[in-house]
């Protein structure tokens, strides 16, 4: 069983920031459940472009408002508490908050937490075997797709 809190996690490695957003990475790769969870809050006014090429991202709003355009298929939707967006079909998009936006994030295959978005907003494909810490070297990067 795990059991974390938010608190737990805060100012720790699992705890990335960025100039518009904070993701706290409640559940990891190296948890070995096939999937994790992240508390994304995105700064009010930023312009967020994100294509996870690699994962299928689900995204739960719990609290702010923004919108979401979908580059793929130039659509926009607007996102409020109990929105939830999936990215079933790996689309580029763009995320603007107009308030700051709280939302839960869980991603499959799961990410290391060391993932870093590259140019085009892509994580790369990290895996590792389940209860291998992401940090110890022993972690494959897989070419995206």
């Amino acid at each position: 069983m795990i059991v974390r809190t938010l608190d737990e996690i805060t100012d720790t490695e699992r705890d990335v920031k960025t100039p518009n957003w904070r993701s706290k990475r409640i559940v990891l790769a190296d948890d070995g459940v096939g999937f994790s969870v992240h508390e994304t809050v995105l700064d009010a006014g930023s312009i967020n472009d994100f294509w996870y090429a690699n994962h299928i991202e689900a995204v739960f709003i719990t609290a702010g408002e923004g919108e979401l355009y979908d580059k793929d298929n130039d659509t926009t939707h607007q996102l409020g508490p109990g929105s939830i967006y999936v990215l079933d079909g790996n689309e580029r998009h763009q995320l603007r908050p107009r308030t700051e936006m709280r939302t839960v994030c869980v991603f499959n295959p799961p990410v290391t937490g060391r993932e870093v978005h590259d140019e085009n907003g892509v994580y790369p494909l990290i895996t590792i075997t389940p209860g291998e810490k992401a940090g110890t070297g022993k972690a494959k990067v897989e070419e995206a797709s």
